[in-house]
């Protein structure tokens, strides 16, 4: 018997509704707002639940953290955001609310982004900004959220920059980790940017878009090995119309990760202003030694690799994570195609990624 054949059921709900919609009359100026909104609704309620956000000293400056999750028995996964600088954290609230489930999640805005640039002299962090302090960070991290929640390993998750950061902490410190998880997954910087802009300019051309056709010929050779100063200068351009022709989203252009970040429970707008100028700043103090990143002779693992990998991602080729990842050898591997999504699956492809997680990762940290 469904509750809709219960006698009187609808009588109950016609009253529930007219007492709702009746009472009490509130102030259009009284309404929450959407932060409030999802803060309410994102509650942890469970009494084995955590939620901490918390600034830690790691490589020797302040860095924040804040791990969400329903039940404190769950494995641990500690998320690697992209960018440099473009931090996830505020979006989990909308896209990773239901890994909560599984999972203890733990976004971490990294050296030099979001609210861990806000908390430190920009001048002091500058000279450290490189991916071996990165790797450090990341690995200081993993060590604390072990002894903290009492696991043996960690999942580690990285996405696009930060598959970078996680695949060489992974095989510098096998042992902090049940297994490796990347999604928009760099292996060869120079090769990768050079494939996504000619597969840009390729569909400028198709499209006989003559604005973007113009602007992509002038900032040739991109990226340039030759002057590589060039390649932030021209940077804003290469990315606007790889978005443009579906390399970032796949189908959605620019996507909706800044409407979304506005409504955060746990990012101000003042806070949002300082993400952007953390990117800005972090683009420039590293964009040059992202340039020579090589990871093709990255391929002896020591713990599983899951790659969750958008088919129409040109930000971080896909043709060459495919490549890269016929010639690794890990104890176990699986490579997932997202068919619906490029470089952003995690907000692409939402569901398919949380079953992946679920049927594929979870059983690796059974402690």
């Amino acid at each position: 018997m469904t509750l809709h054949s219960v006698p009187g059921f609808a009588r109950i709900l016609a009253t529930v509704g007219a007492i709702v919609i009746a009472s009490p009359l509130v102030a259009q100026d009284d309404l929450p707002t959407a932060n409030q909104i999802f803060a309410e609704v994102g509650k942890i309620v469970t009494v084995d639940g955590v939620d901490e956000q918390m600034m830690i000293e790691i490589g020797g400056i302040q860095q924040w953290v804040h791990v969400r999750g329903r039940h404190r028995g769950n494995p641990v996964i500690l998320f690697l955001h992209g960018g440099p600088a473009f931090t996830t954290s505020p979006v989990s609230f909308y896209f990773m609310r239901d890994w909560e489930e599984y999972f203890t999640i733990v976004q971490w805005d990294q050296r030099g982004a979001g609210k861990t640039y806000a908390a430190n002299d920009p001048a002091k962090v500058r000279p450290t900004m490189n991916v071996r302090s990165f790797v450090s960070d990341a690995a200081e991290l993993a060590a604390y959220l072990r002894d903290r929640y009492d696991k043996r390993k960690i999942i580690l998750m990285s996405h696009s920059f930060g598959t970078v950061v996680g695949l060489k902490a992974v095989l510098a410190h096998p042992e902090l980790f049940h297994a490796y998880v990347g999604s928009g997954q760099f292996i060869h910087f120079g090769r990768s940017e050079a494939m996504g802009y000619e597969a840009t300019l390729a569909a400028a051309r198709l499209d006989e878009n003559q604005e973007a056709v113009d602007q992509l010929v002038a900032i040739a050779p991109f990226p340039d090995q030759d002057r590589p100063e060039r390649n932030l200068e021209n940077l804003g351009t290469e990315r606007r119309w790889l978005a443009h022709y579906d390399g970032y989203y796949w189908r959605k252009g620019f996507g909706h990760n800044a409407a979304i970040a506005r409504m955060s429970p746990d990012y101000s707008a003042d806070e949002l202003k300082l993400r952007d100028e953390a990117m800005a700043f972090s683009n420039e103090a590293m964009w040059h030694e992202l340039g020579t990143v090589d990871l093709t002779g990255s391929t002896k693992f020591d713990v599983p690799v899951i790659i969750l990998q958008g088919r129409h991602d040109r930000g971080t080729s896909s043709k060459l994570v495919q490549e890269w990842f016929e010639t690794i050898r890990a104890p176990k591997k699986q490579l997932v195609w997202f068919e619906d999504s490029a470089h952003m699956v995690y907000e692409e492809e939402p569901g398919k990624l949380l079953i992946s997680l679920v049927n594929l990762v979870r059983p690796l940290a059974e402690d």
